[in-house]
């Protein structure tokens, strides 16, 4: 029986892998975290029956608590919550799947303990990489990609000898907006945002795919998991969600992993690594496929990609001030406060702003990431 505890159980990604735990028996769920929905996380409770659950609102967490006294189920809040949850001796992986860089602190403390990641928070390696893959291969801790674009890489990489790569290829969908201007994107809503054309996500991430900050985050991420220079690692566009990433090796040879947008595949893939196991879903019928579209992605317009390699190339600090900036100012954009192409602005004022920590430790990315979110809320929630 594998077991496993989940950091942001009731998020898309989080669902999704209860899903993958529905549709096979040997999975056990020993603990979730949730951020304030008491509601879905007493459903999961009374389903999954894990031995912590952790709301981080301390006033969810205690109205939880009251609703569940009659299981066996532990409810803890706050960051000492999460942190318990990561190092629970009965889990053998923990699934990541907490938005933000609220993640940092229970992943290190997850691998100090000896678990397997399960890896689809973005900002914990975007932020603190130089921490976490050390920290990995010291304690012999596997970290197993959930993002669809790593998995992908992660797939096509299985058996290979990783020293013969010569790019990685990231593929992008484009986002709702793809093949619009600047001058059109002037007075989008966050309603017209939040219309994926392929993938359902959660709403931060759906934001972040339309102004492609989720690219250059995965970028970023794909630089440290696989060990590449960020000059060989190349974005396209692949609208239809097909080719999830690609690899190009030494000798021209180019392989990637294909399939229907379905989360669930990278998320079981993490699971049961190396194993495959029937997944029930919809598959990829070449009968009816006619073409697949690439197109190079519109760097001028989409400026989150260009402001996220540029961060990635300062590097220290600079990423975590890249990451914070982004997440307030999706968050202001989601309350109606700010209009779609302030979000560029806001992470470039505030990358013009940083003066870079070449090394930083996990004290100094902290107090860099409030930093950035203060003087940002103090210029924009006016």
């Amino acid at each position: 029986m594998k077991k496993i505890a989940i950091l942001g159980s009731t998020g898309s990604i989080g669902t999704q892998t209860l899903d993958v735990v529905r549709n096979n028996g040997d999975i056990r769920v020993v603990g979730i975290s949730a951020g304030h929905n008491a509601d879905k996380a007493e459903e999961q409770i009374r389903e999954f029956h894990p031995e912590i659950a952790v709301i981080y609102d301390g006033q969810a967490a205690e109205e939880l608590r009251i609703r569940v006294r009659d299981t066996d189920t532990r409810v803890l809040s706050g960051m000492d919550g999460l942190l318990e949850l990561a190092v629970m001796p009965d889990a053998d992986i923990l699934v990541t799947a907490i938005v933000g860089m609220i993640g940092i602190r229970p992943t290190l403390a997850a691998i100090e303990a000896g678990k397997d990641i399960a890896l689809a928070n973005k900002e914990t390696l975007v932020t603190a990489g130089h921490l976490i893959i050390p920290l990995a291969r010291e304690k012999g801790v596997r970290i197993l990609p959930v993002d669809s674009e790593h998995s992908a890489i992660f797939q096509c990489l299985h058996g290979e000898d990783r020293r013969q790569v010569h790019k990685l290829l990231i593929t992008a969908s484009g986002g709702p907006f793809r093949g619009k201007k600047t001058a059109e994107l002037s007075n989008i809503r966050p309603e017209d945002a939040l219309k994926h054309p392929t993938w359902s996500m959660g709403r931060k991430i759906t934001i972040d795919s339309a102004t492609l900050v989720n690219k250059g985050l995965e970028v970023m991420e794909a630089r440290w998991l696989f060990d590449v220079p960020l000059e060989r690692i190349q974005v396209v566009v692949q609208p239809q969600s097909i080719i999830h990433s690609m690899v190009e090796f030494e000798d021209g040879a180019v392989m990637a992993q294909l399939g229907s947008p379905d989360m669930r595949l990278p998320i079981q893939y993490a699971l049961y690594y190396p194993e495959r196991r029937y997944l029930p879903g919809e598959r990829l019928d070449f009968t009816k496929l006619r073409s697949i579209e690439i197109d190079e992605p519109d760097m001028e317009t989409f400026r989150g990609l260009p402001l996220a390699i540029q961060a990635a190339k300062e590097g220290g600090s600079m990423p975590t001030v890249f990451n914070a900036a982004n997440e307030e100012a999706v968050a202001l954009f989601l309350d109606h406060k700010i209009g779609f192409l302030d979000i560029y602005r806001i992470i470039e004022g505030a990358m013009n702003r940083h003066r870079t920590i070449e090394n930083p430790d996990l004290g100094q990315i902290l107090s860099v990431e409030a930093e950035t979110r203060r003087r940002i809320s103090e210029e924009w929630n006016k």
